[in-house]
């Protein structure tokens, strides 16, 4: 598991401000957002933080839902989940580099 970074914010707010470069996909389950970057987008440390053909997970410290909270809260409106009141964040990411795109996954628990 990859530590918390600066990485997954900057990939999060890119996400928000270009909702035209993503791709997201409708979730099977009420509690995740499940999207698509073209994997065109330059990204930081995309070796530790999508790695090709497998899935990165990482869990999100309290600090980072403290610290980006607004940013999350733009994503967990995504969800089919009505309250606010979620407690973790699981990050899962990869390069799907046959399909040429990123995936990030959110979780929120």
């Amino acid at each position: 598991m990859a530590s918390n970074s600066d990485t997954i914010y900057h990939v999060l707010s890119y996400i928000k401000s270009h909702p035209d470069k993503v791709f997201t996909k409708p979730d099977a389950y009420d509690n995740v957002v499940e999207m698509y970057l073209d994997d065109t987008v330059k990204l930081g440390n995309p070796e530790i933080y999508f790695p090709k053909q497998k899935l990165e997970v990482n869990r999100m410290s309290s600090d980072f839902l403290s610290m980006y909270s607004d940013l999350l809260d733009y994503f967990h409106d995504m969800t089919q989940v009505k309250d606010a009141n979620y407690h973790e964040l699981w990050i899962t990411t990869s390069h799907l580099a046959d399909q040429h795109k990123y995936l990030v996954d959110l979780s929120f628990e």
